[in-house]
């Protein structure tokens, strides 16, 4: 595991722009999840990890290659934070011939990490440079 960037709005774009690799990505929404990993015991200590989230994925999941976790993450998304990309940083989302899996579900992952970060106080979407 590598460490993860902090949540800023540099990473929010780097997620956008395809710019940050899936598996960090990925790493970004498990961390927010519950998810650590141990490496002493070479496996998942999910105690943080909400209940549903635990049942349905005892393993955290990869939210860019697989639909069904995405869609989750989704609709995890309280519906006052469902357009925080174009509220908070005037995305405009991804024009028609870029509209790819892979795109969409970063979108995704994109706006649920602005909807935690909102959600846990590190909600100002501003870089701390």
């Amino acid at each position: 595991m590598t460490s993860i960037p902090p949540l800023t709005t540099t990473t929010i774009w780097a997620i956008l722009d395809e710019t940050l690799d899936d598996a960090t990505v990925n790493q970004l929404v498990w961390h927010g999840l519950g998810y650590r990993y141990d490496a002493t015991s070479d496996r998942w200590d999910t105690t943080a990890v909400s209940p549903d989230w635990q049942e349905a994925y005892p393993e955290p999941p990869d939210f860019i290659e697989h639909r069904p976790p995405n869609v989750k993450l989704t609709r995890s998304i309280p519906a006052e934070n469902k357009q925080l990309l174009k509220e908070k940083l005037g995305f405009q989302g991804y024009k028609v011939g870029e509209l790819i899996p892979r795109k969409t579900r970063r979108a995704t992952i994109a706006n649920w990490l602005l909807s935690y970060m909102q959600q846990t106080g590190l909600d100002s979407y501003e870089d701390s440079n």
